[in-house]
């Protein structure tokens, strides 16, 4: 059976820059795009050889705003992996949309190409807290576009959220919440606000500007878990809730440790065994493909063995969390000292344990920068312990494989 591959296509381009925005994004950079049209299929095309024995089972354009970059270029794209990939017939293939810059027209023609899920960034229904963040639409442009992508056939809509906002209170979060469940979509994404160094947000509250505390935002994240769940959207990972059947596959790739191949200036992939990424430049992107020089910025072969760092890091995202059986076969690692460290965890109400398996509750989902941290350590002690064992040419503990 041939191996299941995603792939990811970053379009950086933005009408405007919203302030919390830390992802590789430009604005005023219109003119950049037909060029960057060129350097995309031709890298596609490039790359498309060295994935055979791989199936393509999901698509993603991300960025930036995808939808801003227009649906001739997009159609041409995936036409474009569609010709050079072996691409599933049942692909889940997504779109993200800013609400101002999609209409009906734009969204069947884009359907007609094979673009079956959309995901819409709408962050709040709220005209103040919009208008804060330099979001460039407004919640009836939510609702139009949700109703255009309904006529337009589409049946995998995502819409995204986020918590903890400047002036925001619970009361607030709680009507954006209804609000958007109203417009009846498969899923939703809801992140709490992070404020990442050198943003305009960032900026804003080194002057001195307030954003809601820790504990404002655990009890939005503690009640929206809550609500999500009678409405019908199941958590499947930190801030990812589905109805029966609409995860988003291509981000589980990233959460189960898939393998995926990535297009693009800051885009990342892992295929073959090694990581790497593109450089995060538009134009040394372009330069670089068309004129055949190095887009590549980093690279490293990752042993198997040493990605069972990133088994915890990732699967403890999710709801599915981590499997006793797994860790050993795969990484050939003792299980015992996580078990007793996430025994602790589940005596705290932040871990549960399903015969074999462990995951976190929406509690531990809150610390769970500090819980996998501990993890991890224990994980580094353990395998330290287990190389100067044998160097000095000890046995091996019982369960490790």
């Amino acid at each position: 059976m041939a191996e299941k591959l995603g792939i990811y296509v970053h379009i950086p381009f933005c009408r405007s820059k919203c302030d919390y925005c830390d992802f590789y994004s430009l604005a005023g950079q219109e003119s950049r795009m037909d060029d960057y049209q060129k350097a995309l299929i031709a890298h596609i095309k490039e790359t498309g050889p060295l994935t055979r024995g791989c199936q393509v089972d999901t698509v993603y354009f991300g960025g930036g705003t995808p939808s801003y970059f227009g649906e001739k270029r997009l159609r041409e794209l995936l036409r474009t992996i569609a010709k050079r990939f072996d691409l599933s017939k049942d692909a889940e293939v997504t779109v993200e949309c800013n609400p101002d810059s999609v209409d009906l027209k734009m969204l069947q023609s884009l359907r007609r190409a094979g673009v079956n899920r959309l995901s819409l960034g709408v962050q709040s229904a709220n005209p103040c807290e919009l208008s804060s963040l330099h979001r460039p639409h407004d919640f009836e442009q939510v609702k139009a576009a949700v109703q255009a992508a309904r006529k337009a056939k589409f049946k995998n809509l995502s819409l995204d959220l986020i918590y903890g906002l400047p002036g925001q209170d619970l009361t607030g979060w709680k009507d954006t919440v209804e609000q958007v469940l109203a417009l009846e979509p498969e899923h939703l994404s809801c992140y709490g606000l992070k404020v990442e160094p050198g943003t305009l947000l960032d900026y804003r509250v080194s002057r001195g500007e307030k954003l809601p505390d820790d504990d404002a935002q655990a009890d939005m994240y503690l009640w929206m878990v809550e609500r999500l769940g009678e409405a019908g959207y199941r958590q499947y990972e930190i801030s990812n809730f589905a109805r029966a059947g609409f995860q988003s596959r291509h981000n589980l790739k990233y959460w189960m440790g898939r393998s995926y191949v990535g297009f693009g200036p800051g885009a990342h992939s892992d295929f073959g065994g090694r990581r790497y990424s593109f450089v995060r430049d538009l134009e040394k992107y372009i330069s670089g493909v068309l004129g055949g020089g190095m887009v590549i910025d980093e690279s490293e072969l990752i042993p198997q063995r040493e990605r069972g760092s990133e088994y915890l890091m990732l699967r403890l995202r999710t709801t599915r969390g981590i499997e006793e059986w797994e860790y050993r076969r795969e990484f050939f690692m003792n299980f015992d000292p996580l078990e007793q460290k996430l025994e602790e965890y589940e005596r705290q109400g932040w871990a549960e344990r399903h015969d074999r398996r462990w995951n976190l509750t929406p509690k531990g989902f809150l610390v769970s920068n500090q819980l996998i941290g501990e993890l991890l350590s224990i994980q580094e002690e353990a395998t330290l312990e287990k190389t100067l064992r044998l160097k000095q040419g000890g046995p091996e503990q019982n369960g490790e494989n």
